[in-house]
């Protein structure tokens, strides 16, 4: 079974409240032909977990489906969609890694 992505989240929780804490709560403004600015790296890592979330939703939904003995449901199918949530989740662990590790280095620097 897979794992939650409680603690993807509470990191990013984490980091958006620092991010605000840092920018002084600004909000994006349009650039200058008016546009708005692309995604900011804390909405894009939100949608990254939410994907990852309902990836795992929907794989597990669909292993229950085959259990109960639904016609339109085949074995192949669950096991991709529960390798893809899988890997779906091992990506945002890395991901989780790497911006931890950034974030010690970042704060063992020395001023």
């Amino acid at each position: 079974m897979t794992m939650p992505v409680n603690a993807l989240s509470s990191a990013l929780q984490q980091m958006q409240a620092m991010a605000a804490q840092a920018a002084g709560d600004a909000s994006p403004a349009a650039n200058e032909s008016g546009a708005a600015t692309p995604t900011s790296f804390a909405s894009a890592l939100k949608a990254s977990l939410d994907k990852i979330s309902s990836d795992q939703q929907s794989a597990i939904g669909e292993s229950q489906a085959f259990e109960l003995g639904s016609p339109n449901v085949s074995l192949n199918d669950v096991m991709v969609d529960m390798q893809k949530a899988n890997i779906g989740f091992q990506f945002g662990l890395q991901v989780r890694n790497k911006l931890v590790a950034a974030y010690n280095d970042i704060a063992q620097m020395s001023i």
